[in-house]
Parts: structure tokens; C-alpha cells; sequence
């Protein structure tokens, strides 16, 4: 009886070690696709497919910076390496004029002749990557565990199967997207050399930079609700932007990128600047993708009435993430300061 019960202890400890990556594997999927409202609740099974390469891109940047004893500089430097991955290699959206026949006209607003992009259409998907698909969900889960959020949440041996998980995924990605091809499109070599050069110079970059922000500068931060909403209205201002706006749309997307890094930057530089801001950040940023997904015609699925219904949920769902993560990182707060 005895073994059986420290058995069972010694697995009820693994489990909550590695439950925050577990959570991180499936929440970057819902929070870049479903909570988007790109994917309907119909596509659920997707995460089969999505969980590996979301998921496990977002836990290699974030076990990879935390292990560096690095902070969220390295982390947004390499999610924005990972969004040019996913869309210069594996779907070649940056370069496909019509992506799998869809007919979404991506490469038109803005289009750069001699590179053969959108300036409207990179600017608009890396931010989405960068921001969503893997700084805010990375962001929701360290807040369910603020004692841990700066500490690695898998061994190296985990490290190591999450790796070869995402590559095998990224590797059917890509297969994937070149079969359904209508028009078997390819990027030239010149477009894959500099992305290539662009992903190393952004991963070389993250870990070059200080380890963490040093929050020792003088002056106030606000209550964590402020830079919750700055978040809210900023990216609900950016997911408004018409494409048809052009170079315009791009100069409003520098400009709202710019205001709030900039904002971030000065905060995060001060005391009393700590996980509650988080959160609130990553919570303002979801739920603009929340209620903007009730106006997004989905990229894969329809928008009636049960894909509505799909959009409340995860609304839902976000939500109770984002209350639970706040609750916790007050807490946790409130015990620093005991």
C-alpha cells in the first residue's frame, strides 16, 4: 500500500510540474485560430494538427528563453522568428498570391513588385503571430502559475519530444499546404534565402539581448487595468483596419505596435511592475480577438449559427482563463508583500 500511494504521489507531482506546458500546447491553437474566429467550433478536430506546431513552438520559445534566464524581450523576438516561419515556409502565405484558391487577395494591398509580398499583409500576419499566437498565450498560462513563470516547466528530455513533435508537424504543414495547392505555387529561392537570413538574425538577436528588464527606474506604474485596456483598444484598433487602406493600414499598424511596445517598455522599467500587468495585457489583447471573432468570416468553416455559438464559447472559455490568471498573480502578489 505504501509504494502504491508514493507512486501515485510521484505521478500527482509530475502532473502538476508539466501542467502548465501541457495547457500552453493546447491553449496557442485556440487562442491563433478559434478564438480568432479564422476556425469554427465544426473544426475542432483541427487541433490534432494545430496543437503540435502552435503549441509546440510556443513551448520551445518559451522553455528555450526561461532556461536562458531570459524575459519577454527574447520571447517576442522569437515569436515574431516564428510567424515568419510558419508563413514564408510552411504555408508560403507571405509569397502566395491566391493560397489554396481561397481568393483572399492577401499580396494586394501594398504590394512590393521586387519582393514579391504585401507590405499590408506581413506587417498584419507577423504581428498576429507575435502577438497572439504566442506572446499572449504564453502570457495566460504563466499567469496560472506566477511562483513558476520565469522557471522551465519540462526537462530536457521533454524539451527534446516537444521538438521533434513540432518539426514532424511543421514538416506535414508544409507538405500539406503544397498538395492542396490549386496552383502548385512555389517561392522563388531568393524569397526562402532571406527569410532564412531573417529567421537567423531574430533568434541570434533574442539571445543577445539583456536577460530580463530591470524593473529599478523611477516613477508609478498604473493599476493593471490601464495597460488591460491600452491592449483592449489597441488591438481591436488594428483588427479593424481595412486591408483596402494599403500603405495606410501599415503606417496605423507601426504606429499602434510602436505606441504600445513603447508604453511597455517605460512600465515595465519601474517598480511595482509585475505579473498582474501581464496578464491584464494579454487579457486586454484576447479579448479583442473575443469579440472581433462575431464579424470575422472564418478562413476554414461557416458562420452560422452553430459557428456563432462556437465564437461564445471560446469567448467564454478565454474569459475564465483570463479571470483565473488574474486572481492568482494578485494572490500571488499580495503574499510578495507579506
Amino acid at each position: 500500500m505504501g509504494s502504491k500511494s508514493q507512486l501515485s504521489t510521484g505521478v500527482a507531482i509530475q502532473l502538476r510540474r508539466v501542467a502548465p506546458a501541457i495547457g500552453l500546447f493546447f491553449v496557442a491553437p485556440l487562442v491563433a485560430e478559434f478564438l480568432l474566429g479564422n476556425m469554427t467550433i465544426k473544426m475542432l478536430g483541427m487541433l490534432a494538427i494545430l496543437a503540435p506546431v502552435y503549441g509546440g513552438a510556443a513551448l520551445l520559445i518559451r522553455e528555450s528563453v526561461r532556461r536562458a534566464g531570459r524575459g519577454w524581450p527574447s520571447i517576442l523576438v522569437l515569436a515574431l522568428a516564428y510567424g515568419i516561419l510558419e508563413e514564408a515556409f510552411l504555408t508560403e502565405t507571405l509569397f502566395n498570391p491566391n493560397y489554396m484558391g481561397l481568393n483572399l487577395h492577401l499580396l494586394e494591398p501594398a504590394f512590393i513588385a521586387a519582393l514579391g509580398i504585401s507590405g499590408w499583409y506581413t506587417v498584419f500576419v507577423l504581428t498576429l503571430h507575435t502577438v497572439w499566437s504566442i506572446s499572449v498565450s504564453i502570457a495566460l498560462i504563466e499567469a496560472l502559475v506566477p511562483d513558476r513563470a520565469t522557471s522551465p516547466w519540462i526537462g530536457r528530455l521533454g524539451l527534446g519530444l516537444i521538438a521533434t513533435i513540432f518539426t514532424l508537424a511543421a514538416v506535414s504543414m508544409a507538405s500539406f499546404s503544397i498538395r492542396q495547392d490549386y496552383h502548385h505555387f512555389a517561392a522563388s529561392r531568393t524569397q526562402f534565402f532571406w527569410s532564412a537570413i531573417a529567421l537567423l538574425i531574430l533568434i541570434v538577436s533574442a539571445f543577445s539581448l539583456p536577460l530580463r528588464l530591470n524593473s529599478t527606474a523611477r516613477g508609478g506604474v498604473p493599476p493593471p487595468w490601464v495597460p488591460g485596456l491600452m491592449a483592449l483598444v489597441a488591438s481591436s484598433a488594428f483588427l479593424l483596419v481595412p486591408m483596402a487602406w494599403g500603405w495606410l493600414a501599415v503606417g496605423v499598424y507601426l504606429l499602434l505596435d510602436a505606441v504600445v511596445a513603447t508604453a511597455i517598455l517605460v512600465w515595465a522599467a519601474r517598480r511595482g511592475w509585475d505579473e498582474r500587468h501581464k496578464v491584464a495585457l494579454a487579457g486586454g489583447a484576447a479579448m479583442a480577438y473575443a469579440w472581433h471573432a462575431f464579424i470575422q468570416i472564418p478562413a476554414l468553416g461557416t458562420a452560422d449559427a452553430f459557428g456563432r455559438i462556437g465564437n461564445l464559447v471560446f469567448a467564454l472559455l478565454a474569459a475564465i482563463l483570463i479571470a483565473a490568471g488574474a486572481k492568482r498573480t494578485a494572490d500571488f502578489a499580495a503574499r510578495q508583500l507579506n
